[in-house]
């Protein structure tokens, strides 16, 4: 066991993966001597060799366009995206080749890739650095997408990824890559996709959230407990495919759901965890959901950024409203 933070907790899964695996490969801007822009990969071009830790010219859709053609040859190439704020270019290649490939060659060939991006705001980035566009992926069939939101979590979920037979884009919040360490075991054992975790137990009211919102809606519920409110939080983990089995579960007991997420509120993934429960838990519900996001705004440069991103208090103030309803 070793206390690291989410940034290593990814640089040891990589290095993990590279070790067991010769077929797993590296590429991305700036990765093998610089180590990347967050550090990502410290150390794994040194360890690993520039054929194994592959260094890009600037330009998504060949990155992801190559990442592609590796992975369909039987490779198990992970590719980094500096910010996810320039991952668009690279949609089309998700869409039309990551995401069809096992669909149109009738399961002849598969894509075993992952694509990582870190994600989100908090850290006063500069404009095109702090998108969290998870619902853009979430909506392509043929897409695993997945956000950690620990270092443990991290580790489980990336080896999981980097093991999964199809694409999965795997979104890491910047906000979280050094805010605190935890203890994980280097193990190399897998956590399983496709799952939600319930971070907090709880019995009045569930908060949903995934990647950094989920350490906001912990907070929330520390806070909401005092006044004898008490929160269960579940972490989504894998957005897609959802696990709405456990989020059910969740509000059939509790009656009450806020869902938390820092990307614009029209058509976020929100909307869908709502629908889910709308269509399939409305008569477990006790009071309308309610969301707490982002706005619909290109989220701002750093002096209005704590504005745009959801807090403790917005949670606090939808728990409450809920909570209120009878």
């Amino acid at each position: 066991m070793s206390e690291l933070t989410l940034v290593e907790a990814v640089n040891l899964a990589l290095a993990g993966e590279m070790a067991r695996d010769p077929e797993v490969l590296l590429l991305g801007e700036d990765i093998g001597v610089n180590g990347g822009v967050f550090r990502a990969t410290i150390g794994l071009e040194a360890r690993f060799g520039p054929e194994r830790v592959i260094d890009t010219p600037l330009a998504e859709a060949a990155i992801v366009g190559a990442t592609i053609g590796m992975a369909a040859m039987g490779l198990k190439p992970v590719a980094e995206i500096q910010f996810t704020g320039f991952i668009y270019p690279a949609i089309d290649q998700m869409i039309n080749h990551a995401a069809r490939l096992r669909h149109r060659t009738c399961g002849r060939l598969s894509c075993p890739m992952v694509l990582r991006a870190p994600c989100g705001g908090g850290i006063h980035a500069p404009e095109h650095h702090s998108e969290s566009p998870e619902a853009f992926f979430a909506h392509m069939p043929g897409l695993r997408v997945v956000i950690p939101s620990s270092p443990a979590r991290a580790y489980g979920l990336l080896l999981a990824a980097i093991r999964d037979p199809d694409p999965v884009v795997f979104l890491e919040p910047t906000f979280l890559y050094r805010l605190f360490r935890e203890e994980v075991a280097e193990d190399g054992e897998a956590l399983p996709l496709d799952v939600c975790f319930v971070s907090r137990e709880g019995a009045d009211a569930t908060l949903v959230a995934w990647g950094a919102m989920v350490h906001a809606a912990l907070a929330a519920a520390d806070r909401l407990e005092q006044d004898g409110i008490d929160v269960e939080v579940i972490d989504v983990a894998t957005l897609k495919p959802l696990d709405a089995d456990t989020i059910l579960r969740s509000v059939e007991k509790t009656g009450r759901c806020v869902i938390v997420h820092e990307a614009p509120r029209t058509a976020g993934f929100g909307a869908e965890i709502a629908a889910e429960i709308a269509e399939h838990g409305l008569y477990s519900l006790l009071a309308p959901v309610k969301r707490v996001t982002g706005y619909d705004v290109i989220i701002p440069l750093s002096k209005m950024e704590a504005q745009y991103l959801p807090d403790v208090e917005r949670i606090i103030d939808a728990v409450r409203m809920v909570m209120e309803a009878r």
